[in-house]
């Protein structure tokens, strides 16, 4: 439960920092942004929990020098400056603990959140955890207690679905997280979830870093078996388990941010490799905020070990890798300038756009004219399946109605 000295500043109107609203943008596309991320609110596990465990849920201190930090299971989570950096002064942009009033509102509450959107020009978003959570759910599944790590994974997916999605289901594509301590728990969960329409879950990229199972082992089997059955899409979050090996006092920040794109192309080549795509036609995997640079040079590289150097008759049958990589793959895009050209390599029903709300690395709120720089050379019907066609299909979301200010280049 968040404490009283939280909540009282939760009602004062403090804005430390903050730019005034902008004005919202032009909207000339339709654009659907698979990788945004909420901040959790410290009444989020309020009332969630059963019995004793309820008052072992994350919790909002402060500390001695006057930051908000979660408390959850004898550890200490901060709120990492570069995680909710949106609607500050550039010069603001620090990776050190924060408070909740320094953030944008839009980071923890739907209803400001969703006027953020139509201010830069978004339709609907995919949403994924911050720091209490991690990305995948993580930290939950790795508690001390089995029964308190799934009751409180339990109890975000129960906000998550209640206060996040529910109020504007046609903004927010429901993806939540799984227990990833119990492979049958976790399973459960994914069909809980896909009961009352979720259509995502976040798992971790590469669970082996950060002491889970590995993907090959066969432990994920009940996981990816409920994902399939219920058609949920799995969406590996770039980071969901740390960054990058890195050298000893290499500049960790620039150097890690700037890895991402190698995490994303291990974590994808393992998941093919992993044999769960090549058994599950019908398994969907979204590749988040990875980019798309490297996706060709993936192919070209599963396409010569077909061909030339005898590495790759591992599959069954007559499926070559990239034929997996290419029906069972999805690739989400901030900006990638250089390399769009590939897009016929990676096929254009593949690759998707993202805002990354309210991140360092986010766009809001110009996305529209980001979009319109780098990618508004393209064909109108490219342009279409890369802003929200592939996404709605993929994610089973509703487009917007002909007479939404957002249907703009909408094929209904």
């Amino acid at each position: 439960m968040a404490s009283t000295q939280w909540k009282l500043g939760w009602r004062k109107s403090e804005t430390h920092g903050l730019l005034p609203d902008p004005e919202p943008r032009e909207i000339k596309y339709t654009i659907i942004s698979v990788d945004d991320h909420l901040v959790e609110p410290p009444d989020m596990f309020a009332g969630r929990l059963p019995g004793r465990l309820q008052e072992l849920a994350p919790k909002v201190v402060e500390t001695v020098e006057g930051h908000e930090v979660w408390e959850f299971d004898g550890r200490i989570f901060l709120q990492v400056g570069l995680n909710a950096v949106v609607g500050r002064p550039r010069e603001d942009w620090k990776v050190e603990p924060t408070r909740f009033a320094e953030m944008r509102r839009g980071c923890y509450d739907i209803h400001a959140r969703v006027t953020d959107m139509d201010i830069n020009g978004v339709w609907a978003s995919v949403n994924f955890p911050s720091q209490i959570t991690g990305f995948c759910g993580s930290v939950f599944s790795r508690c001390s207690d089995p029964e308190l790590g799934l009751a409180v994974t339990r109890a975000w997916n129960d906000w998550f679905h209640d206060e996040w999605y529910s109020p504007y289901p046609e903004r927010i594509v429901p993806m939540g997280i799984t227990f990833l301590a119990d492979a049958e728990r976790g399973a459960e969960e994914i069909r809980r979830n896909a009961a009352r329409g979720f259509t995502a879950v976040t798992l971790p990229e590469q669970p082996h870093r950060i002491g889970m199972e590995s993907i090959f082992s066969g432990w994920w089997d009940p996981i990816i078996d409920a994902c399939v059955e219920t058609g949920t899409v799995v969406c590996l979050h770039v980071g969901s388990t740390g960054v990058a090996d890195m050298p000893k006092d290499s500049p960790m920040v620039p150097l890690g941010a700037t890895l991402f794109g190698q995490l994303s192309l291990g974590a994808c080549s393992e998941w093919l490799w992993s044999g769960y795509p090549a058994r599950h036609a019908d398994l969907k995997i979204a590749m988040s905020e990875g980019g798309i640079g490297w996706v060709a040079m993936l192919h070209d590289r599963l396409e010569n070990i077909i061909e030339r150097s005898g590495y790759g008759q591992y599959f069954e049958g007559d499926l070559r890798p990239v034929e997996v990589l290419r029906r069972n793959f999805w690739f989400c895009t901030i900006d990638d300038p250089s390399t769009i050209v590939t897009r016929h390599t990676i096929g254009l029903d593949r690759i998707m756009f993202e805002t990354d709300y309210p991140h360092g690395d986010g766009t809001w709120p110009d996305s529209q004219a980001v979009f319109d720089r780098f990618y508004g050379d393209l064909p109108a019907d490219e342009i279409a399946k890369i802003t929200h066609e592939n996404a709605a299909a993929l994610f089973r979301h509703p487009l917007p109605p002909p007479e939404s200010p957002h249907a703009v280049g909408v094929r209904h």
